[in-house]
């Protein structure tokens, strides 16, 4: 991967903000992340040449943060999260931040349709594969403070993060997570966005004891495999279900690989509450957005990993750049062919 070409476009995009439109996501550097990383660096600066028009400046701050858990999930209060986070960033090793804030922020991990621990995902692979430099330790420091601003928690998930209930014993009752996947009740009212739909899951009687229903992981290694699971079986439900919100249901797959590339930047301890986190995550969104029969999977034409990448480069919507990365690094664990039909899927339906 280029580093100079991406960091080159990390500094124009860090000049404006994490949302516009009132609260959607600047894609914009996961996207380019994600070229990077594929070997596309060449695409990188025409496609923020189109992008980049849409996007709000950097919000200014209000005052220096003094109770940070009365900041979290105010979005008012974005600037001032960004300014911490620089100033955290510049004075602490990235990876001891990164430790500190990750556990305080995981419950909160639906925060902006999930994008606040994507974009996370994205900075620590782009701080992992290289020396760290200003760029990308700016970048990990607004990816940490968009999350922070957007906190918000799914509905019942609070219960899953407790450690008491991580467990030690043999025998662990509980789903895999295919049955548990299979097994999620859906919303009735299909209409609004995000939130109000994740507003909603409290009053599915299912919703609850479907979300505790999957068998939490024991050990560390569990944890990872279990989460390289999720992404596996995310992706392909994608296959049966992207049809009823081709957008968002991307997000039951790049959240959970988001966690899962971060896993290896943090202490062991946190990978099993990590897994717990991310299965809440891909379970709200297919249980708000998905529909509850799925479709045969669609015949998309094969493709080796490069040209399934190529061609969502081609396509250029960072929903599919995304999903194509994403699908790529589940292919490259399983072996699963079938993965890489989603991301040409996502590519025909979006």
């Amino acid at each position: 991967m280029s580093n100079g070409i991406l960091d080159e476009a990390y500094e124009r995009l860090h000049r404006t903000g994490p949302e516009y439109e009132g609260w959607l996501s600047n894609h914009g550097p996961m996207a380019v992340e994600a070229l990077a990383r594929h070997g596309h660096e060449q695409r990188v600066h025409r496609w923020l040449d189109d992008y980049l028009g849409r996007l709000d400046e950097l919000p200014r701050g209000l005052r220096p943060l003094d109770d940070w858990r009365a900041a979290l999930g105010d979005p008012k209060r974005a600037g001032d999260w960004l300014a911490y986070f620089d100033r955290e960033l510049r004075e602490h090793p990235w990876r001891e931040v990164l430790g500190t804030w990750w556990p305080r922020l995981l419950p909160g991990i639906a925060a902006g349709a999930t994008h606040g621990v994507i974009r996370v995902g994205h900075a620590v692979r782009a701080l992992d594969s290289a020396e760290e430099n200003p760029q990308r330790l700016t970048e990990l420091g607004q990816a940490l403070g968009y999350w922070a601003a957007r906190w918000q928690s799914v509905p019942g998930a609070d219960r899953l993060l407790d450690p008491a209930r991580v467990p030690t014993g043999p025998d662990v009752e509980g789903l895999d997570v295919a049955t548990a996947l299979a097994a999620l009740p859906r919303i009735e009212d299909r209409s609004g966005g995000i939130r109000d739909r994740l507003g909603q899951l409290s009053g599915v009687p299912r919703w609850e004891p479907a979300l505790a229903a999957l068998r939490p992981a024991r050990t560390p290694a569990e944890a990872e495999r279990e989460l390289t699971t999720l992404v596996h079986r995310a992706g392909l439900d994608y296959l049966r279900f992207g049809h009823a919100a081709p957008v968002m249901l991307v997000h039951a797959v790049t959240a959970p690989t988001a966690v899962l590339r971060t896993l290896p930047a943090l202490d062991r301890a946190l990978w099993a509450p990590s897994l717990a986190a991310a299965w809440a995550a891909t379970a709200a969104v297919i249980s708000v957005y998905a529909t509850a029969d799925g479709i045969t999977a669609p015949t998309v034409p094969a493709a080796t990993p490069a040209e399934v990448f190529d061609r969502a480069a081609r396509h250029g919507d960072a929903h599919v750049v995304k999903l194509a990365d994403a699908v790529l690094d589940a292919h490259a664990a399983t072996g699963d062919g079938r993965l890489l039909a989603a991301a040409g899927y996502a590519g025909q339906l979006i």
